[in-house]
């Protein structure tokens, strides 16, 4: 699987740029799923609910589903935190693979920047940062960059620095 990543500070837009290239990229054929990483403890099923009430009571992995969907919640129980080559491994297969977050991990990632967030720039320091997108500008980076509005820009890089229609192309020749 592609892994293609955007990073940045809490409020540059990270979710929000991803959730305006996801359609673009379904559009074009491919098939998307995302990693977001969280910074704190959080919870994606509701307090007294059974599935809850089972991780609650030492479940290490409790699996909720329905006709519409399925979902598997697994506690570390004291474990380390898992990083994201171990998480893709649970993955289905697929295009690519977006991830918000994970800013420090090696994988290529473009920037979310917005001066206002008054926090330095990522790519200063990390070289898996292959590009940025902002909404202005920024003098002194020798990457390629984008304004975050540039939806049909970002993707094409996002796709032409994957190889993924290189990888169709090649497979489609077989």
């Amino acid at each position: 699987m592609r892994v293609f990543g955007l990073a940045g500070w809490s409020g540059s837009g990270k979710t929000t740029l991803l959730t305006r290239l996801l359609p673009v990229l379904i559009a074009r054929g491919l098939t998307v799923s995302t990693v977001k990483h969280a910074h704190h403890d959080f919870e994606i099923d509701q307090p007294g609910k059974d599935s809850w009430r089972h991780r609650k009571e030492g479940a290490t992995e409790v699996m909720v589903a329905s006709a519409l969907r399925w979902a598997l919640m697994h506690e570390h129980r004291g474990a380390r935190e898992p990083g994201l080559d171990d998480l893709l491994k649970h993955m289905t297969p697929v295009d690519l693979v977006l991830v918000e977050g994970f800013k420090s991990e090696d994988f290529p990632k473009l920037e979310v920047y917005r001066a206002h967030v008054a926090k330095p720039l990522l790519c200063r320091e990390q070289t898996s940062i292959v590009a940025l997108a902002s909404d202005r500008k920024v003098p002194g980076v020798d990457l390629p960059q984008f304004l975050l509005d540039d939806i049909a820009g970002i993707t094409q890089f996002i796709i032409a620095h994957c190889g993924i229609e290189t990888a169709r192309r090649g497979a489609a020749q077989r």
